[in-house]
């Protein structure tokens, strides 16, 4: 589906809408296929020092396997139906969203939201959470969801500060013997 008339530009005009505590030169950029490596790195750098004590670095890995390849990030490049952005302080990428139309009507579902350990309680997670809630809004959808593991205490708690209540908990299996233990949470959007 095609972005109307009223739907923010992706990247854009994002310094404007930061949290009072967010570093005033961050912003997001979409994904481009130059970015694929450093993404790759980064989500390695994230993922390693925060899920480590979660899931482990097997799973990690196996993970990270998947889903930050060419292939598999190619297929945010020109999407109309799902996004990819890095999130810069100057011309250094410390975090990172992705989110995509749900199969359900009327939903965005937030794929990721990650953002270096350094640079967390600074305001950018949640820069990051209401420039996806925008985009949402922006293309008339009421309803964001996401999936998180259900140890994650820190995300879950921040989610459910900006609104989000747990949908329900659920098992996924992702193959290879790993699992996501998860919260399906969700929050409904007022409109734009």
């Amino acid at each position: 589906m095609e972005q109307t008339a009223a739907a923010v530009p992706h990247g854009a005009g994002l310094s404007a809408n930061i949290a009072p505590s967010a570093p005033t030169q961050a912003r997001l950029e979409p994904l481009s296929a130059s970015d694929f490596e450093t993404l790759a790195r980064l989500a390695g750098t994230i993922w390693h020092s925060h899920y480590s004590a979660i899931i482990g670095p097997a799973q990690i890995d196996y993970m990270l396997a998947g889903r930050y390849t060419p292939d598999r990030l190619r297929e945010y490049l020109g999407s109309s139906e799902r996004w990819m952005e890095l999130l810069k302080l100057g011309h250094e990428a410390v975090g990172y969203c992705s989110y995509t139309r749900s199969a359900v009507p009327g939903e965005m579902k937030l794929e990721q939201l990650y953002l270096l350990q350094q640079y967390r309680g600074k305001g950018l997670g949640a820069m990051m959470l209401r420039h996806v809630e925008a985009q949402a809004r922006a293309q008339g959808l009421g309803v964001l969801m996401l999936q998180v593991n259900k140890r994650n205490t820190g995300a879950i708690e921040l989610y459910r500060k900006s609104g989000f209540s747990v949908r329900e908990a659920a098992i996924f299996d992702i193959g290879n013997g790993y699992y996501m233990d998860d919260y399906v949470m969700a929050k409904r959007l007022e409109p734009a």
